[in-house]
């Protein structure tokens, strides 16, 4: 991992929706070159918190840095803006289209005259997806057709294509095989290398303790833990999840022993 100023600071975030206080006081920092595994039971503010990142929700209070820099998030346009690009479990591709043709899609790039300058938007979909996959050869094939592990290969390289720093990804192998699961790890591994950071949701902890360099827990819209997998266990982890209770055998503000 390399190490340097956080790519994303989140700091004191509050979100309510109505009389439902989703997030209270939450903290998260992301730094370059980063994968940040980000646990919880369903309901625990996971989603939302990345939705607030993810610019579909705005937060009540708090404030968010971007490279050292406060930012104002209140769009996923502001979002992507600031270098912070999301991909859904659904990976959100046009499975009638070509991988090419899904890279741009929404985001062509037109010429001089107004026209679609498809040359070049193949030329630059092809690097970039060689640039994570050198083996990639279905360019041209129906995105519907390919296999998960490289339908996530083509979701990943389309924010690359517009200059992710920071990029979220939701449950990335669910529902894949080994051999596709192990693929996903790999791009992980190229993005981590190229300095890029990644904020991953997932319920799978071997994932989790394979591809994160750290985790951050919440329940109940709060922040319980955050530290290294070195630093933890799985068993601890789900103690976090299910109890609040950090590793000292403490638990974390907000939490008791009776699950509160």
């Amino acid at each position: 991992m390399t190490q340097g100023p956080p790519l994303v600071e989140m700091r004191g975030i509050h979100k309510r929706f109505g009389g439902v206080h989703a997030i209270q006081n939450m903290h998260l920092t992301l730094y370059p070159g980063e994968v940040l595994g980000l646990l919880g039971h369903n309901g625990a503010g996971k989603s939302t918190l990345m939705k607030i990142l993810a610019g579909a929700y705005t937060l009540d209070t708090g404030e968010i840095l971007v490279s050292g820099s406060p930012v104002q998030i209140l769009s996923p346009r502001d979002s992507k803006r600031v270098g912070i690009e999301t991909i859904y479990q659904t990976l959100a591709l046009a499975d009638n289209l070509s991988a090419v043709a899904n890279i741009f899609f929404g985001r062509e790039i037109v010429n001089a005259f107004g026209m679609l300058d498809e040359a070049r938007m193949e030329r630059d979909a092809i690097s970039v997806i060689r640039r994570l996959n050198p083996n990639f050869q279905n360019f041209h094939a129906l995105v519907g057709g390919l296999s998960g592990g490289q339908r996530q290969a083509v979701a990943i390289a389309r924010t690359l294509q517009f200059n992710a720093k920071i990029i979220i990804m939701d449950e990335p192998t669910a529902a894949l095989g080994p051999q596709e699961t192990r693929m996903v790890g790999d791009l992980i591994r190229q993005l981590k290398a190229e300095g890029i950071g990644i904020i991953m949701i997932s319920h799978d902890l071997h994932d989790v303790f394979d591809l994160s360099d750290r985790v951050t827990v919440m329940k109940n819209g709060r922040h319980v833990w955050t530290g290294h997998v070195a630093e933890t266990t799985k068993d601890q982890v789900l103690e976090m999840i299910i109890l609040g209770k950090v590793p000292d055998g403490s638990y974390a503000p907000g939490m008791t022993s009776d699950f509160g």
